[in-house]
């Protein structure tokens, strides 16, 4: 019975992001969009730990002290922040990278349709960025990724999906600079 029900549930959280996606023009990866998802190790261990209001990686990790469902997904998947980091040349430590903006927009998509599954009814356009806020993301991730997140996802509980979308696909896919940024300069802490 588990095992349907996180079926259901990744397969609703896919085509919420694949919709999000075909609005702003990422038809590709919203097609792919965590295809990984339904392979053994996230699919198998997904279903054990599932209860339907969280992520199952979050009760993975709890009984075993890592999820590996989720080393495999981060790995595999662009539109996570975790998987744009590498070694630094010159410190020699790993150190995160900024996203590439298609990966960024599908980023939005997936914390929007993943707010929207396990919060079903009570979701709101503000719910993403309640979620960014309480969490410790910001201090992981690129700071320019996390500054441009922050920007994308108060616009949202702001504005509303109809302008955010538009903002996106308009400006941010286009490559345009964020308000911080003059043309052709990127912003840097």
């Amino acid at each position: 019975m588990k095992a349907w029900q996180h079926f259901k549930t990744i397969t609703k959280h896919r085509l919420l992001v694949c919709a999000g996606c075909f609005r702003v023009g990422l038809y590709w990866q919203g097609l792919c969009h965590d295809l990984s998802k339904y392979s053994p190790v996230e699919f198998w261990n997904g279903a054990k730990y599932y209860q339907g209001i969280r992520s199952p990686n979050a009760a993975e990790r709890e009984d075993k002290g890592y999820s590996e469902a989720w080393m495999h997904h981060k790995g595999r998947n662009r539109h996570h922040y975790e998987y744009w980091t590498d070694m630094n040349r010159q410190t020699r430590c790993y150190e995160s990278i900024p996203m590439p903006r298609k990966y960024f927009v599908e980023m939005v998509m997936d914390r929007r349709a993943a707010c929207m599954t396990y919060q079903g009814k009570d979701y709101r356009d503000d719910s993403p960025l309640n979620y960014f806020e309480k969490s410790r993301e910001r201090e992981l991730m690129h700071p320019e990724t996390s500054r441009q997140l922050g920007y994308v996802l108060k616009m949202l509980a702001e504005k509303g999906e109809k302008e955010t979308f538009r903002y996106l696909k308009d400006q941010v896919l286009e490559g345009k600079p964020f308000p911080w940024e003059k043309e052709g300069e990127l912003w840097t802490p």
